[in-house]
């Protein structure tokens, strides 16, 4: 009699662990065979992108029509796959949760690669890297050390959401830190002499204090360096594999590199925001 129970115990948890290694089976099937981002993006025709206004990475020209070299990047992924662009506007501080609801397919917008940030979404190869810099106030602070920035007599700003504020603070823990949601509002605070300084992914320290020298100065180190990818929603490797092979591609031929010059290296862009 025991030996019937136990029998009948044994090929009743042997049927259980057959139905339920059967279900992990045709899950791991269905997430094999599930259609991925890039087969819905060319499905449907179009390839949604979501980017901050922030120079010169993506701003809006004379005519109101986004450029930069963000949207340069955007448009040309979009003419390789043979397909429409869409760019989705999003503010900084909520472009992950709009990627993750959906909103959008992509992140082109000058991210920087954070564990914080990869514990949220994918990451692409990095396509460029840039720094960390500082622009300042002449009048208020032309003349402090790097280290004189660390005071609480120092009132800094930064892009909030961004690696920047995440740098300012690290950097200067006992400086005043003001997070603005634009960079645009952040260096027009510097401008006003409101703030001492601002932290900000270079070129911008750079440009804004060539754009204005009577009032601006651009600290001349990098007060760090990061790698720049495209974000992307976990669990797609089909489209993490198109992507990382496009960036392959489009670094050997040349092209980022020539479009990293135009847009950070020279000031010919200027022409068609002023």
């Amino acid at each position: 009699m025991k030996k019937q129970v136990s029998l009948s115990l044994f090929f009743c948890f042997l049927s259980l662990f057959l139905m339920s290694d059967s279900a992990f089976a045709a899950d791991l099937q269905k997430q094999l065979t599930g259609e991925s981002a890039i087969e819905q993006i060319v499905k449907r025709g179009n390839i949604r992108v979501g980017l901050d206004v922030f120079v010169p990475w993506a701003m809006k020209d004379k005519t109101g029509k986004l450029i930069g070299f963000e949207v340069d990047v955007a448009t040309k992924l979009a003419n390789d796959m043979g397909i429409q662009l869409e760019l989705v506007p999003t503010e900084w501080s909520g472009i992950i949760p709009a990627l993750l609801a959906g909103k959008f397919d992509v992140i082109i917008g000058g991210m920087t690669v954070t564990a914080e940030r990869n514990m949220k979404i994918n990451f692409s190869n990095p396509y460029y890297f840039t720094g960390q810099g500082l622009l300042i106030n002449k009048n208020l602070a032309g003349n402090l050390s790097l280290a004189d920035f660390n005071s609480p007599n120092v009132t800094l700003a930064a892009r909030m959401g961004s690696t920047s504020a995440v740098v300012a603070k690290k950097q200067f823990p006992k400086a005043v830190i003001r997070l603005f949601d634009t960079e645009p509002a952040a260096v027009q605070e510097v401008r006003n002499g409101r703030v001492h300084a601002m932290v900000s992914g270079q070129p911008l320290p750079v440009q804004q204090a060539a754009m204005a020298p009577d009032t601006l100065i651009a600290y001349p180190d990098l007060l760090m360096e990061e790698p720049i990818a495209i974000g992307l929603r976990k669990g797609d490797v089909d489209t993490l594999n198109f992507l990382n092979n496009w960036i392959t591609v489009n670094q050997h031929n040349g092209w980022i590199k020539e479009r990293y010059h135009y847009w950070f290296e020279t000031t010919e862009w200027q022409s068609l925001v002023q």
